[in-house]
């Protein structure tokens, strides 16, 4: 089993791109159903605010570290091998490794369009690249009815990979809840992955994406949009990182994800 970071009681799985998709195959070989959170900052402080969005969190097969203030917390944790696994590169990865495995993939998210637009770069990039099937949800709440007919939909096309992206919180509610519903062993939230593949939107040059200022490169490109996550998120999670490492708040590891008084459990630095 692979060990977790416990980073404000989310539990970010010790984890380097090799061993991501190493776990990813042996999931698919032995048909065990898990599903992936690609979680940063962003992902930790709304599980810090949701008991249940840390409970998805911390009940997934793995949490990966998308940010580099994850890998390097998780590196000060002892896990020294740990490195970014970025849902963009992750999904690129996965799909040049299931050419000669021959995995199916089926993609649900975007907005109007994207998924087609995706699929044929991913085409043009992966000839022989299965895809089994893609569908874009409508923006308003599913009704029970068209849940279970997008649910027939995608187990009808037999995936062993579907990739959602629908942005943080929803793939984690989506993935949670539909893990017993589709038969596919594999579920990956991957957000923003589906833009920036379907060439929607630029992403950061890798310097960048390493520094860990990528947030700044994504801020002034969707500023709009962005601001609240990135102004209001990252100041509250340097301070709470702060608490955690000074030992005068600290959090349990269970499902639940459940704050508790500072204890014994080990510290950051």
């Amino acid at each position: 089993m692979i060990p977790r970071a416990n980073i404000l009681g989310v539990g970010v799985s010790a984890v380097n791109m090799d061993l991501a998709l190493q776990t990813i195959d042996e999931w698919i070989v032995t048909r065990q159903s898990h599903y992936i959170c690609v979680s940063g900052v962003h992902g930790v402080m709304e599980s810090h605010r949701d008991e249940d969005l840390r409970c998805i969190h911390n009940s997934a097969g793995l949490v990966t570290p998308d940010g580099m203030p994850l890998v390097w917390l998780s590196r000060l944790m002892g896990f020294r091998h740990v490195d970014r696994v970025y849902g963009p590169d992750l999904l690129l990865a996965t799909c040049a490794r299931s050419v000669k495995r021959g995995y199916r993939h089926f993609f649900y998210g975007g907005g109007p369009g994207v998924v087609e637009k995706l699929t044929a770069r991913l085409h043009e990039r992966f000839p022989q690249l299965v895809i089994a099937g893609m569908f874009s949800p409508p923006f308003h709440p599913l009704t029970p009815q068209e849940d279970q007919e997008i649910s027939a939909l995608i187990n009808a096309a037999n995936p062993d990979i579907i990739w959602v992206g629908l942005s943080t919180p929803k793939q984690e509610r989506w993935m949670a809840t539909h893990l017993g519903t589709t038969s596919a062993p594999v579920l990956i939230g991957v957000g923003a992955a589906f833009d920036f593949h379907a060439g929607l939107k630029v992403q950061a040059p890798h310097w960048v994406q390493r520094s860990g200022f990528e947030w700044a490169f994504r801020l002034l490109s969707e500023p709009r949009r962005l601001w609240r996550r990135y102004l209001m998120n990252n100041p509250a999670f340097m301070w709470l990182i702060l608490l955690q490492a000074l030992g005068w708040m600290s959090y349990t590891l269970d499902p639940h994800g459940v704050v508790k008084p500072a204890s014994d459990e080990p510290r950051l630095l």
